[in-house]
């Protein structure tokens, strides 16, 4: 099998060689290779010392015997080639695979949309909708069309890696950033890049500023989410430093009883399935027991849409609101909206696709100049807005 390998190399460097660069796409088409396959290629060649790659264009060396890579296809200015300067990140296309383009992956979207195309490369996006093994079927099909990097936002149901799960991340064969993902020390995607919420941090703030405002006793209220987890880890966190009374126990499941005047899913979401609908039951019942038995003043709710559902549910069975209980939600898309508008952690959504984009394209280009650093794990601040 090595020789034929080695046959495919050698082709690829007489062509590089004889024209100055290629684009990666545009060879492995030419070649009726697979582009995953020749990137695997080029990796090799290039840290033998054979060519040069940069912007998702492979180039000789200017020490080579043919000359310096110039004239050739793709070169010139703004073409993004090796012989090329500064951040344009010119040709470059950059895959991104999230969970859905909707409400709030839609301005991490957007944030890495903004900068991709600001540095003259182009963003290509593919979509999971949380679905088992789809997350590495949008990979794969990114890099079979040319994608250079990934931004990858794998579906994590916790937000990390369960047991024996997300390894294939660390095997990319391009530069990838993990979006809104964690992984433990030890686990091979935590040596790749990564750019994220801190949501511990989000919930902390929320559960500081009440406890300013006299609260002493604070609940929790959040479904099963890839945030939740952490959200959990801060608001736990923040009551202990604080020194707050411990809430009630969140109930276990199905421990609930459906209270009268309280159904199914046409109370819960409209159309939503009986585990949401149980979920969103399950969470009413809990609020309505913290504040009755339980002296609770206030709750963190995760998320906007579900604390506008709740409040006037909460209100149907007496829980004045914010009389009662005072209300924060963490996601802040749709809080100020609600019937009183209402005070909210917002995650940095749109700076998170951002900085995930621009952390990328740096680190092509730095690996195509054979100068990479050391990798990244950036935590954004989530921001709390204080609403009358």
């Amino acid at each position: 099998m090595r020789p034929h390998v080695d046959q495919r190399q050698a082709h690829v460097l007489a062509l590089v060689r004889a024209r100055g660069s290629a684009r990666v796409g545009d060879l492995a088409r030419e070649l009726g290779i697979s582009p995953v396959t020749l990137r695997r290629d080029v990796e090799v060649m290039a840290a033998r010392g054979e060519i040069r790659r940069m912007h998702g264009v492979i180039s000789r060396l200017p020490s080579d015997p043919a000359g310096p890579a110039q004239g050739g296809p793709g070169t010139g200015p703004g073409t993004g080639t090796a012989s090329g300067t500064g951040r344009s990140g010119g040709g470059l296309v950059v895959g991104m695979v999230v969970p859905t383009t909707d409400y709030y992956y839609a301005d991490v979207v957007r944030g890495a949309r903004e900068v991709v195309e600001a540095r003259g490369a182009r963003l290509a996006v593919g979509l999971t909708r949380y679905l088992a093994g789809e997350d590495r079927t949008q990979a794969d099909r990114l890099l079979s069309t040319g994608a250079d990097g990934l931004l990858l936002t794998p579906n994590w149901a916790a937000g990390t890696p369960g047991p024996g799960e997300g390894a294939w991340t660390a095997e990319l064969p391009v530069p990838t950033v993990l979006v809104e993902r964690w992984a433990p020390p030890g686990h091979p995607a935590a040596a790749l890049d990564r750019v994220a919420s801190d949501h511990a941090d989000g919930a902390a703030r929320a559960v500081a500023h009440l406890a300013e405002r006299g609260h002493k006793r604070i609940a929790l209220a959040c479904r099963e989410t890839p945030t939740s987890g952490r959200l959990r880890t801060g608001f736990a966190a923040a009551v202990a430093t604080l020194g707050l009374e411990p809430a009630p126990a969140w109930p276990a499941a199905g421990a609930r009883q459906p209270a009268a005047g309280v159904g199914t899913a046409d109370t819960a979401a409209g159309a939503a399935s009986p585990p949401e609908a149980e979920a969103f039951a399950r969470t009413l019942d809990y609020l309505c027991a913290a504040v009755a038995e339980g002296g609770v003043t206030a709750a963190l709710i995760h998320s906007d849409t579900d604390a506008i559902m709740l409040i006037p549910r909460l209100q149907a069975r007496g829980v004045r609101v914010p009389e009662d209980l005072a209300v924060i939600t963490y996601d802040d898309e749709v809080a100020e909206l609600a019937d009183v508008p209402l005070s909210a952690v917002a995650p940095a959504k749109r700076e998170v696709g951002a900085r995930a984009a621009g952390m990328l394209l740096d680190r092509l280009e730095d690996r195509g100049s054979g100068r990479e650093g050391p990798r990244q794990h950036l935590d954004l601040l989530p921001r709390l807005t204080v609403r009358p």
